[in-house]
């Protein structure tokens, strides 16, 4: 059985962390397989939306931390490993198709920029959050940080952050970590996903680009990666028919062409 799982069903991918009598702990294989993963599902037409999520109680407890003697013992390895957490991490927000974290029980460490790094974060009152990094006198990355800053504010961000504390599905719903609590998460975050499967990929696809940019700082975004999603997005078939769509008073049907 793999360390991942993937299922598609009804244009929605949901790729499992599959590790569950390790509470889904990340090893470094897992964060090298992520982006191949979801750069399959990129291509692939018929998903519209992905659901990240873990087997069993939990999300993830995060970095598998017992193999790091093995695989982040010196500062090469430390830096090589930052690498490929943030390889993994960049591909699923750059996907085009909106994503989506359900979480149960556990989401600790890593597994905060993995949640993070989806557009949207689901959560059950089981759930429980926390970034010790300080506690293991590890400072998290740029890219994480600039994610949990953009989702928090600089208060919560620097609290989470100095005091490396557990906070609640509730505490993560008024900070804005988390985008929704409800008894099932899944059904929550696949009910939402059919909403905007509806939706104009290209469009959905544009404005992520646009939007990453933007939250990303100075210089994230480039002028001529914003011009050449609007471009697309004009020039296409469903543009056309969103236009024909609207005047016929029907849905329309975006085929993302």
């Amino acid at each position: 059985m793999s360390d991942i799982d993937i299922e598609i069903r009804d244009r929605l991918a949901v790729v499992t962390l599959n590790r569950p009598e390790r509470r889904n702990a990340m090893s470094l294989a897992m964060w090298r397989a992520i982006p191949e993963i979801f750069a399959k599902l990129e291509s692939d037409p018929e998903v519209r939306a992905i659901l990240l999520t873990g087997a069993g109680e939990h999300f993830s407890a995060g970095a598998d931390i017992t193999e790091f003697e093995k695989v982040r013992a010196t500062v090469d390895q430390g830096i090589e490993y930052e690498v490929a957490v943030d390889a993994c991490c960049d591909a699923i927000v750059a996907s085009p198709k909106p994503t989506i974290a359900v979480i149960r029980g556990f989401c600790m460490g890593g597994a905060c920029h993995l949640a993070m790094s989806c557009d949207f974060r689901y959560a059950d009152t089981s759930a429980s959050f926390a970034i010790p990094a300080a506690r293991l006198s590890i400072v998290y990355g740029v890219g994480a940080t600039r994610k949990l800053l953009n989702l928090v504010g600089l208060a919560n961000a620097k609290r989470i952050l100095f005091s490396a504390e557990r906070f609640s599905a509730e505490e993560g719903y008024r900070i804005g970590f988390v985008d929704r609590v409800a008894e099932e998460p899944k059904v929550a975050a696949s009910e939402f996903a059919a909403v905007m499967a509806e939706n104009a990929p290209l469009t959905i696809a544009g404005t992520k680009v646009l939007l990453n940019g933007l939250a990303g700082g100075m210089g994230a975004l480039l002028d001529a990666a914003a011009d050449e999603v609007i471009a697309r997005a004009s020039a296409s078939d469903d543009y056309r028919e969103g236009r024909n769509a609207f005047v016929e008073k029907r849905l329309p049907l975006f085929k993302g062409q």
